[in-house]
């Protein structure tokens, strides 16, 4: 009896999932318009649209680090009609930096897979004596807590990418948050700060014309978009150093498998497309598109990761 009815109900599953979707699919991103999570939900939501003839929102839940936008669609209905485009702020910093969370990223979201990676870059202002990293940490161990590094907010990548470098290289620096990259990358530019480990998009521009010095990039792998650069890794022998700033795509916990393989593959299939690829490289972000499992599996590690780190820093929400 048990038998049948598991075998009625992948019936009924893969039956939803050969109609889906019959209706228009909303895409929750937790930040604002022009955000480069946002300019990604809605490069995928064009590509869905044009592959599904079917009407795909991008609806913009702003607030509170992306907790808004991650509760609304933990308690939305389990049928594939209301998607987020999370990041690692929503769905491996959050847990671990506000413990009244109100949703769990590994309880209540199914994952369809991840949908670009890309990096941070250690960049100094021009005024600071090292031109590698080597340079600079010995630099930093001999001036402690005289280095100020900017981040665009408590508990972001920027922020805790210092302490992670900190703790591994044993210096001591002085964290100086912002609300925003805009307003840290002024100071910064004004050599009212020293350094950041910012985002490779903001800093490019700054890059390119000197008015930043750029010494590695902080994801195992060279940057496609900064490749002469070496990595932490490489460049200051921290084995294991990354931080990457990634998004990906989940659905409400129950959603059927079908659906979510469905999804996964026509995502995945719109991310090998050249001009999927193309405008998200112009954003300085590489695409992925991996299964489901993978990228389960590497979201709590992601978890993990920065749990230890929130942890050492002492960050909470703000």
């Amino acid at each position: 009896m048990k038998h049948g009815l598991v075998l009625l109900l992948c019936a009924c599953s893969v039956a939803e999932a050969q109609d889906y979707p019959a209706r228009p699919i909303r895409i929750i991103v937790p930040f604002t318009p022009g955000a480069g999570v946002d300019i990604v939900a809605r490069a995928i939501a064009q590509s869905l649209n044009e592959a599904w003839k079917q009407s795909i929102v991008v609806d913009n839940r702003p607030g509170a680090g992306g907790t808004i936008a991650g509760d609304l669609v933990a308690r939305a209905s389990a049928d594939g009609y209301t998607l987020m485009l999370g990041n690692v702020s929503t769905l491996a910093i959050a847990p671990a930096l506000n413990p009244k969370l109100p949703y769990s990223p590994l309880r209540d979201f199914a994952p369809i897979t991840l949908i670009t990676t890309s990096e941070n870059v250690l960049v100094l202002h021009p005024t600071v004596p090292a031109t590698s990293m080597r340079e600079f940490i010995a630099y930093a161990k001999a001036n402690p807590r005289k280095l100020n590094y900017g981040s665009s907010g408590n508990g972001t990548t920027s922020h805790l990418g210092g302490v992670m470098f900190a703790s591994m290289t044993g210096t001591e620096m002085t964290h100086v948050p912002y609300k925003g990259s805009g307003p840290m990358l002024t100071d910064l530019l004004a050599g009212q700060l020293q350094l950041s480990f910012s985002s490779v998009p903001t800093a490019l521009p700054h890059i390119k014309s000197g008015r930043l010095r750029a010494l590695a990039v902080t994801l195992l792998a060279r940057s496609s978009v900064l490749p002469d650069l070496p990595t932490v890794q490489e460049a200051a022998g921290l084995k294991g150093f990354e931080i990457s700033l990634w998004q990906g795509i989940v659905a409400p916990a129950a959603t059927p498998r079908a659906i979510v393989m469905k999804l996964n593959k026509q995502i995945a299939a719109s991310l090998r497309t050249p001009d999927i690829k193309g405008k998200l490289t112009v954003q300085g972000l590489d695409a992925v598109g991996n299964t489901p499992e993978q990228f389960g599996a590497y979201i709590r590690d992601e978890i993990a990761k920065w749990t230890k780190v929130v942890l050492a820093s002492g960050a909470r929400a703000e």
